[in-house]
């Protein structure tokens, strides 16, 4: 291939619609995560027009929640080698399809069964929008297109229940699922429109094995964890799940280490910057979820606010979330700070944010306001540079892939922070209350006490229980972020210096540092086609010989204008 055909393939300039085309595609992601929250007010009319047990509304939520993480790395590899264009077309239409059946349900069964369908729409349009960002955005711009693309996070939280309660009081329960019908035309339009195709080029057969195994053991993983609180976590159907789920991945891990096209290259977890990102992720998605659901108990049971009140009252997290990533804080401090003094910066604010929640938010609270603002500062500088860090470790190439790691990581971090958390809260809580009224859950200990001052106390001991656990999530937050910024720290400064011995270009260049035995360097010219790149931005250390690891960006990796010498084997399309 000539310079300038791997040029037009590899490198092309910047899309002058980038920015329209990031809107469309948060359209297309706050349509999933706003359906992820607006079930939740709607759980009275369902219970009373279809008949719904506690199961079955229990399914209704999980449905959607097994599938989509069982499937978020298989659909990243399959936006990959298929087209990410192609699979976000896919995404939305399924997600259409599951929404009307969802919206016309006549029974729980119909509905379960559209949610899981639903689910599978959800894996693809999750781990295609993050991987188009990527195509779209160099390293100039990309931490600022991630914030704003998380800030749809944030938005489907906060205006989630909002819009169902609306909605519920004007049309019947199915309406929340229509409504995402016409967004769902519409985004498909745009997408066809405005986003240009881009996939991976090397030709890697489909690791169906690969598949089968990351969706079982990941599915049995998280449904161990989302039944954990109901059943118990020493009861038969938690263990069973919790180790067929590890046990399936770990056959998952050795088929991965074995085959020669691997879905998910394991080599990838030998980069420091992987690790600590990976690392950084589950830590926010831990720490804020996991206050979420501590903070929501701690207004209602404790403050005495209704769900409403309650659920407005924790929506400055996210409103400070939303507002910083739109101004581009994150971006900026990424600049001044670097990644690793970013995410440090963050994981402090998170931490100090929840300590805030739970000492002065015992008593009122104006303490606890005060602490979700810092909180959600913490969490717009942090995640947008660990998203980043993720995307920026993987080739170009594998960006569904990444894209699928980070969405499988928040689903994970999620599940952790409510388990974690929930048990110090209910080990707190049993340890606090008179043994004779036991400690199985607040309004069972309330119903069993003798007499208004019993009642005082077993409020307070849930109080103090719900401080001790926020007070654990803060510790956990604050040192697991530190040790993830420094293995960030610790990555870039392994990495050779531009110009300098052993940098891409210089004389006697060995190519990227860990890479395996036969890369080629990055040199400007005799660089093989397919080898490996000394780029000291997105490659992979410990990368295997025929994948090609360049810039973010997609541009071909040692050389700043682009040459052909390492170019990525991912290419980029024009709009349709």
């Amino acid at each position: 291939m000539t310079a300038t055909a791997a040029e037009h393939h590899t490198a092309p300039a910047r899309h002058p619609q980038r920015w329209l085309i990031l809107g469309v595609i948060c359209l297309a992601q706050l349509t999933v995560l706003l359906d992820n929250t607006v079930l939740g007010v709607a759980i009275p009319s369902l219970t009373r027009e279809l008949h719904a047990s506690t199961a079955d509304i229990q399914w209704m939520i999980n449905a959607y929640s097994l599938v989509q993480s069982g499937l978020l790395l298989t659909a990243g590899n399959a936006a990959d080698r298929y087209g990410r264009k192609k699979l976000l077309i896919v995404g939305l239409v399924l997600f259409g399809i599951g929404s009307l059946a969802a919206g016309l349900a006549q029974s729980s069964g119909q509905l379960i069964a559209a949610r899981a369908g639903m689910g599978v729409g959800g894996a693809l349009l999750i781990t295609t929008t993050l991987a188009v960002v990527v195509q779209l955005f160099d390293d100039t711009e990309r931490v600022r297109a991630i914030g704003i693309w998380s800030t749809v996070n944030s938005v489907g939280w906060a205006a989630g229940p909002l819009i169902g309660g609306a909605m519920l009081d004007h049309f019947w329960w199915g309406a929340i699922f229509l409504i995402n019908i016409p967004v769902a035309v519409l985004g498909v339009i745009a997408v066809v429109a405005l986003v240009p195709e881009s996939k991976s080029k090397e030709g890697d057969r489909p690791d169906l094995l690969g598949a089968l195994l990351s969706t079982i053991g990941m599915t049995a993983v998280v449904y161990a964890i989302i039944s954990g609180p109901d059943h118990g976590w020493h009861s038969g159907q938690v263990l069973l799940s919790a180790s067929l789920g590890l046990l399936v991945l770990g056959l998952f891990v050795l088929w991965e280490l074995r085959v020669p096209y691997p879905m998910l290259d394991m080599h990838f977890f030998r980069d420091q910057r992987f690790v600590g990102a990976v690392a950084g992720a589950i830590l926010v998605s831990f720490g804020m979820t996991g206050s979420l659901f501590l903070l929501t108990q701690h207004l209602q049971f404790v403050l005495g606010y209704g769900p409403l009140d309650a659920g407005l009252r924790t929506a400055p997290l996210a409103v400070s979330v939303v507002v910083l990533n739109l101004v581009g804080v994150g971006a900026l401090a990424v600049r001044k700070l670097g990644t690793p003094g970013t995410i440090a910066l963050g994981m402090v604010l998170v931490s100090a944010g929840l300590a805030a929640i739970a000492v002065l938010g015992a008593h009122g609270y104006g303490g606890m306001l005060l602490g979700l603002v810092v909180m959600g500062a913490g969490v717009a500088l942090s995640m947008p540079a660990m998203a980043n860090a993720i995307m920026s470790a993987i080739p170009p190439e594998k960006a569904g892939v990444g894209a699928g790691i980070n969405g499988t990581l928040g689903e994970f971090g999620n599940g952790l922070g409510v388990a974690v958390l929930g048990a110090v809260l209910n080990s707190r809580f049993a340890a606090l209350v008179p043994a004779a009224v036991g400690g199985a859950s607040l309004p069972a200990a309330l119903a069993a006490a003798d007499g208004e001052g019993e009642r005082l106390s077993i409020s307070d001991a849930f109080a103090s229980s719900l401080e001790t656990s926020q007070l654990v999530g803060a510790v956990a937050v604050l040192v697991g972020g530190l040790l993830a910024a420094l293995l960030l720290r610790r990555a870039e400064r392994a990495r050779p210096t531009p110009g300098g011995p052993g940098a891409p270009g210089a004389p006697g260049a060995a190519g990227a540092s860990g890479s395996s035995p036969g890369a080629s360097s990055a040199s400007p010219s005799g660089s093989r086609p397919g080898s490996t790149s000394g780029s000291p931005s997105g490659s992979a250390s410990g990368s295997r010989p025929r994948s090609t690891s360049g810039s973010p960006s997609g541009s071909a990796s040692g050389s700043p204008a682009g040459s052909a010498s390492g170019a990525s084997s991912d290419s980029v399309s024009g709009a349709a």
